[in-house]
């Protein structure tokens, strides 16, 4: 039998799951994760991580519902350290680099529980870092949640790009400047009449 990669003593072993799981997805995407990996990865037995979690869809539950908190952590802290809604989007492309195989899952809900609260508050809680800075920056009668929708389009499919490497190496290596550069030239052109 071959032994684990990094053995788990003690401490918060439901975080090591999650850690372990996070590894697992970034090297082989979330279809590919097996809750044995997880375990194997953890040092523990197989039937840790359906202690901990129930299934795998548990799993990815638990682990959205990191991502999400992330998430909502990276946007206000951009939020309130400039004000800029750029800079906002800057965070959410910095965030899925940093963060991808969170970022995979949260967005998959075919993969979780989209119903269990930590997933409701989670989402909500992102949502209004994207969507409340997006109404402060509207001209009278613009719809704050179009606006919202297309600011997170855009940064989301930039993200995916980057991510997915179909932009090149000097996105990967400077994703934030992309994302800024990315962010200034729709506002250019956005104030063009």
């Amino acid at each position: 039998m071959a032994q684990p990669e990094r053995p788990y003593h003690h401490g918060n072993l439901r975080q090591a799951l999650l850690t372990a799981a996070a590894e697992v997805i970034a090297e082989v995407g979330p279809s590919q994760m097996s809750l044995r990996e997880v375990a194997r990865r953890s040092g523990v037995s197989n039937a840790a991580p359906m202690h901990h979690f129930g299934d795998k869809a548990g799993l990815f539950t638990a682990l959205a519902a990191e991502g999400f908190e992330l998430l909502t952590a990276a946007l206000e802290e951009a939020h309130e350290r400039t004000g800029s809604f750029a800079e906002i989007g800057a965070a959410y492309v910095g965030f899925a680099v940093a963060h991808r195989a969170h970022f995979e899952v949260m967005f998959r809900p075919d993969l979780y529980d989209a119903t269990a609260p930590e997933i409701i508050a989670g989402n909500r809680a992102a949502a209004q870092h994207l969507y409340g800075p997006a109404a402060e920056h509207l001209p009278a009668g613009d719809d704050p949640r179009d606006a919202g929708i297309a600011a997170w389009s855009l940064v989301h499919g930039l993200a995916t790009l980057i991510i997915n490497g179909n932009l090149g190496d000097d996105a990967v290596a400077d994703p934030i400047g992309t994302a800024r550069r990315i962010n200034a030239l729709t506002a250019r052109r956005a104030a063009r009449p």
